[in-house]
């Protein structure tokens, strides 16, 4: 639940309480924060399908939304987006070989 709230705070925040940072910054952030929500909901063993489903979703709206918003000054970015769901192919790969580990028994 913090995951999803950090990421709604980070998506939805107006431009003007956006801190300055270096050039691609932001593509790191939305990487790791669709990371974090893949990794956070296969701990909380939601199945995985429906979860790349959700947040895949979630990645298209959340950018509309920057667009359509107008109040928050922000553009929604495609690139984003597919930075986004490498982001989530990434804490899926995680998820799965972190999965893997716990279930090899001691000695192999």
């Amino acid at each position: 639940m913090v995951t999803v709230l950090l990421s709604v705070i980070v998506l939805f925040t107006p431009a003007s309480g956006v801190p300055t940072a270096p050039p691609g910054t932001d593509k790191v952030v939305h990487f790791v924060l669709f990371a974090l929500l893949m990794g956070a909901g296969r701990y909380a063993r939601l199945p995985s399908g429906p979860l790349v489903i959700v947040l895949l979703g979630y990645a298209a709206v959340s950018e509309a939304l920057q667009w359509l918003i107008t109040a928050l000054n922000r553009g929604g970015d495609v690139l984003d987006a597919l930075v986004d769901v490498a982001g989530i192919a990434f804490g899926a790969l995680v998820a799965r070989s972190t999965a893997r580990k716990r279930r090899t028994p001691l000695g192999e």
